[in-house]
């Protein structure tokens, strides 16, 4: 599994979240390890790391690995239920926080995690396997207009309107089980020089709303906000447009010490300045790291510290 998983914007991720060989941090979205591992040799004996990961794959791996890894804390939780964790484990503030936003390739390549479309697997997306509903359950049951609404709000997918009633007319014919029936009905209706990109935004728009990805990262952000000491450090990896969206503009809200219209004489918002921003722009990946790993060439690396 460790093979098939490479962190990304590693050395850049790390050199902004240590700040303290002792201190304690939490990594979101633990995965396999691949930046934890690398985390862990950059503590010293007092340091910890409380690591989260809601795929049971990658926690069941991580559980094994780590077992007697004392500077290693880690729950299945999902990384919204960061206070929580906190809670159980009595941690007040964190040194560092960390998140990396993306789908492991071991998902991507997996079929019996549901992930992939390049093989024939169940029409799943589901992180965590005990939601209730599956993107099968959507594309079998929801409207013609609610699939093209998530289609175009989460997968920006120009053309959501036609595969949302293509796949309402092979729906009647046969339920839509596969990952490789679904892909079928949009290459029905999608030029060939259009497949792949129209395959990543429909397939990104049914996880992101399977898992309530963006609704998650808003909570976690928050909380995380509150969780950090001054001079700690949050760092952020996204890989699509409408996550990076949503940490720019939180870290934005947090840099400012009032919301109060601007016809107001006198602030009442008691609005509490938090961070401070410390990548004007997004960091990315260079040219050599896209070469050795191209499911980097989407990711954006923002990081702001704790006032």
């Amino acid at each position: 599994m460790e093979s098939h998983h490479t962190p990304v914007l590693l050395k850049e991720s790390l050199d902004f979240l240590i700040t303290d060989k002792s201190g304690i941090y939490f990594d979101g979205t633990l995965g396999f390890g691949g930046h934890s591992d690398k985390i862990l040799t950059e503590l010293n004996n007092e340091g910890l790391i409380v690591a989260t990961d809601i795929d049971l794959d990658a926690f069941n791996f991580s559980k094994k690995k780590y077992s007697k890894e004392k500077r290693m804390k880690i729950f299945n939780y999902n990384f919204a239920q960061i206070n929580l964790i906190s809670k159980i484990e009595s941690i007040d503030k964190y040194t560092g926080i960390f998140a990396d936003l993306g789908v492991s390739s071991f998902q991507l390549d997996n079929p019996s995690s549901g992930f992939t479309y390049r093989e024939e697997a169940k029409l799943d997306l589901r992180m965590d396997k005990t939601k209730a509903v599956s993107a099968a359950d959507i594309v079998n049951s929801y409207s013609e207009e609610d699939i093209a609404d998530i289609l175009y709000e989460y997968g920006e997918e120009k053309n959501s309107r036609k595969i949302a009633h293509k796949i309402l007319i092979e729906r009647k014919i046969n339920r839509i089980e596969s990952t490789q029936k679904l892909k079928e009905i949009i290459a029905e209706i999608t030029p060939p020089n259009f497949l792949a990109k129209s395959l990543s935004r429909v397939f990104q728009a049914l996880r992101i709303y399977v898992n309530d990805e963006l609704g998650v990262l808003k909570t976690f952000l928050n909380d995380s906000v509150s969780l950090l000491r001054k001079g700690g450090r949050i760092v952020i990896l996204t890989y699509h447009s409408l996550e990076d969206r949503i940490v720019k503009d939180h870290f934005k809200y947090e840099t400012l010490d009032c919301i109060c219209p601007k016809d107001f004489p006198v602030c009442r918002c008691d609005k509490e300045k938090r961070l401070i921003i410390l990548t004007k722009k997004p960091i990315v990946p260079s040219d050599s790291e896209i070469k050795l790993n191209i499911r980097s060439r989407s990711a954006k690396l923002r990081v702001a510290e704790r006032v």
